[in-house]
């Protein structure tokens, strides 16, 4: 089995690392928090992970030359980072990209874009490290060219059902909430209505399934939703 791709976040506001702890060890990733940049420069001695979240403004020692130190040295010269920051001008970003960042995102950020940042830049530098699709029984969903299958079938999708499908099938058998779909589907700043998430679920079904074709989503009566996890499996 492939371990899981280990991210450090570099971030001095206590409520937005634990924010991006949980969503980010939603999505299955192991996840490291530095508050300060001389604690990160530390950690990335004793440990190189597979990416870094980096806050231009932290105290003991700046975003901007902890990249620059992490770009000096041979072992972390090509480690993934994505710089997060207030500052939005467009002459700040071409700074933070000459340091070596590789992307930079401005806050407030969405979190689902972070994320799609975040596989992204990793599949790129680590293309064996994230699976471009996931696969239950004779449905697949391919992340790269955004196609879904069922068997032979191509299935259409808007992008919302692409997502919540996508995010599913990820983590087969847990049952989530209306409200847990919501942060992490469309985004935890979204004012959408929680009813909107059966109106999108009902969409995802109507392409999924033929007339009495096997429903891979299930409705937890009281609870939310899940991918059933013995979808395609034998009886």
């Amino acid at each position: 089995m492939t371990a899981r791709p280990h991210i450090l976040v570099v971030e001095d506001e206590e409520p937005l690392g634990l924010l991006l702890r949980y969503n980010l060890e939603s999505e299955g990733y192991k996840v490291d928090i530095a508050m300060r940049g001389d604690d990160a420069e530390l950690m990335l001695r004793e440990q190189v992970p597979d990416l870094v979240l980096l806050d231009w403004m932290l105290p003991g020692l700046s975003g901007i030359e902890l990249c620059r130190r992490i770009r000096q040295r041979p072992e972390t010269q090509s480690l993934p980072i994505i710089l997060l920051t207030a500052r939005g001008e467009e002459s700040e970003r071409v700074r933070g990209l000459a340091t070596g960042a590789d992307d930079y995102i401005v806050k407030p950020f969405s979190v689902p874009e972070l994320l799609a940042r975040v596989r992204a830049l990793l599949r790129r530098a680590s293309p064996n490290r994230v699976a471009t699709s996931l696969e239950a029984g004779e449905l697949m969903l391919d992340r790269v060219s955004h196609r879904v299958k069922r068997g032979s079938r191509d299935l259409h999708l808007g992008p919302t059902e692409f997502r919540l499908l996508e995010f599913l099938m990820e983590r087969p058998g847990r049952v989530f909430t209306r409200g847990q779909l919501l942060d992490h589907v469309w985004g935890m700043d979204s004012d959408i209505d929680e009813r909107t998430v059966d109106v999108h679920v009902g969409r995802l079904r109507k392409a999924l399934n033929k007339p009495r074709e096997r429903d891979p989503v299930r409705t937890v009566r009281g609870a939310g939703y899940s991918f059933d996890e013995n979808f395609g499996r034998k009886a």
